[in-house]
Order: C-alpha cells, then sequence, then structure tokens
C-alpha cells in the first residue's frame, strides 16, 4: 500500500512509520522537521500551517491517510495548525485519497472528573488545544472522504516529550509523593503508545471502521500506578495518604510559589474518577491490548 503520514517525525509518527515499513508498504512523510535518513521513506517537508505547503505530490494515489500532525504547546499555532492546516489537506486530499485516519484525543470530551465517557458523550472541549483538535475532527467529518477518528486518553512511551511521569518518578524515588483521598477510589487514563499505532492500523486496514471514532485508554488506580512504578525503580519507601481537602488548601495558599511541586490540576488528575470506555474499538475491530496498564507502567518505569 501506499501509506501518508502527517507529523510521521513526532512521538506517535515515527513508531508508525516503522511499523508500516515493517509491514513493507511505501511510505511517504510530512513533517516540518528536517527529515530523517531512511531509505524506505519518501519524504516531503512542509508545513500543513504554511498557506504554501505543497501537497499535491504527497497525496497521490494514496490507500490510507494518517493525519497526525499536531502542536501540544504552542497554542498560537494550535489554530493555523490543526483547524486550517486540516482544511489544506481536506482540500488537497479529495479525490486522491482511499482513506483518512484521524489522530484526535478524548480531550475533546472536555474535562472529566468522575463517570464515563464514550463514543456518543458530548464534546465539550476546554482547552486551544482541545478546541482546535475537535474542529479538525469536524472538517474531517464533513469532508466526504471515507474517515475514521481514533481518540486516545494520555499517551505514554520511553521517548514522550511530556516529561510528567518522569517527574513522577523522581518523586517516588525520593519518597516524597504521597496518595490524596480515600484508598483505591482515584483512577488515571494512559494508554502506551505501541497500542495507539496498533489502533492506528486497525483503523487503517479494516472497512469496518469506516465512519466510526474509537475512544483508546487504559485505566488503573492512583494506588496500582504507583505500586508499578515503585516496583518498576525497586523503591520500597512507605507511601504517606492526606485528605483531599488538606492538600486543596495547601496548595490554594502556596501553589502560586515557583516550582512549588503541586497544582490544583495536578491534584484534579490524582483524585479524578473518570473512565473513558474503550469497548468499541475491541468489538468492532478486534483490537487488543498489548499488555496491562500496570505492565507497562513497571516496564516504562525499568527503562526511564
Amino acid at each position: 500500500m501506499i501509506v501518508a503520514i502527517t507529523g510521521g517525525g513526532g512521538f506517535i509518527g515515527k513508531q508508525l512509520v516503522n511499523r508500516h515499513i515493517q509491514q513493507g508498504d511505501q511510505v511517504r512523510l510530512l513533517s516540518r522537521k528536517s527529515p530523517l535518513r531512511s531509505v524506505n521513506v519518501q519524504y516531503f517537508l512542509g508545513d500543513l500551517s504554511s498557506l504554501n505547503v505543497d501537497l499535491s505530490s504527497f497525496l497521490d494515489n494514496v490507500d490510507i491517510l494518517y493525519h497526525c500532525a499536531g502542536e501540544i504547546n504552542d497554542e498560537s499555532l494550535m489554530q493555523e495548525l490543526h483547524v486550517n492546516g486540516t482544511q489544506r489537506l481536506v482540500n488537497a486530499a479529495q479525490g486522491k485519497i482511499s482513506r483518512w485516519v484521524q489522530l484526535s484525543s478524548v480531550g475533546v470530551y472536555g474535562a472529566c472528573r468522575d463517570g464515563t465517557i464514550t463514543e456518543d458523550s458530548k464534546e465539550q472541549p476546554f482547552g486551544i488545544y482541545e478546541q482546535t483538535k475537535t474542529k479538525s475532527d469536524k472538517i474531517v467529518k464533513n469532508s466526504g472522504i471515507p474517515c475514521v477518528i481514533l481518540r486516545p486518553s494520555n499517551v505514554f512511551g520511553i521517548d514522550m516529550p511530556n516529561q510528567s511521569l518522569r517527574g513522577l518518578l523522581r518523586t517516588i524515588q525520593k519518597g516524597l509523593f504521597f496518595f490524596i483521598g480515600k484508598e483505591n477510589k482515584s483512577l488515571v487514563n494512559y494508554v502506551h503508545v505501541a497500542d495507539v499505532v496498533e489502533a492506528l492500523m486497525c483503523c487503517g486496514s479494516d472497512d469496518k471502521a469506516l465512519g466510526e471514532i474509537f475512544n483508546l485508554s487504559q485505566s488503573a488506580t492512583v494506588e496500582k500506578m504507583i505500586t508499578s512504578f515503585a516496583s518498576g525503580i525497586g523503591s520500597d519507601k512507605k507511601i504517606l495518604r492526606f485528605p483531599e481537602g488538606v492538600v486543596r488548601v495547601i496548595v490554594s495558599v502556596f501553589g502560586k510559589i515557583p516550582k512549588f511541586p503541586l497544582t490544583p490540576s495536578r491534584v484534579d488528575a490524582l483524585t479524578g474518577r473518570c473512565v473513558y470506555n474503550s469497548i468499541k474499538v475491541q468489538k468492532i475491530l478486534g483490537f487488543k491490548y498489548s499488555m496491562t496498564l500496570e505492565e507497562r507502567f513497571v516496564l516504562f518505569a525499568k527503562q526511564k
């Protein structure tokens, strides 16, 4: 197959490129970064944020287009890339590609503190990133191009650019981590990059995926996550527990101090009870997670 990937130089895109190369497909990669050296990839240096980006040869006779390009840090670039860039890509792809696989985010459903989110849940994004990704999804859904949308939760792996989990590992190693609130009440939602890539490939190859939206996430209690991390780094330090109300008062008083380790959003992340239901992708596409989330956490901690 001829496979085209935007954002192919990114955290998820690089692994997707490698999987398709291993499968023997012809891979085209569009990236705004300087190309990595590989005889098995056809590089197209281009930025979807640019009005002058030339996408014609990148999209000619493409079997699967994976739209993985995204901006996670600079809010000033998000509208131009996620919304206008997606529209440019849609305009250029009309009549040239067989299938569009859109990498989105569960962030489109908005902030979730409790309950279960499914693909039928209302979209109510709260931040610039989430709002622009929601608009991008709508552009694709309304394009008339056969498409699939995959919405993972927090994606992690060894090469991840986000340093939050490594910071958490250091906190555990130093014996500074403490639980917040009642035991086994809070949940975390993550998915390993290898499973995201596998799900993307399922979306690209199975006709039952066409026209569908799939959530992708695994959940674990905060206690299981921390126990897995502690096991991976060989830590046996005792972990204390404090009432949520007390912690929130402390954060409200000291949270504005530079480098103070806790913020309201971090407290929210460690006390939430939300689940992103991922039964649909497993039922329709036969997708299976490669490991439990706890097993992935242990390996991540060992490989840090």
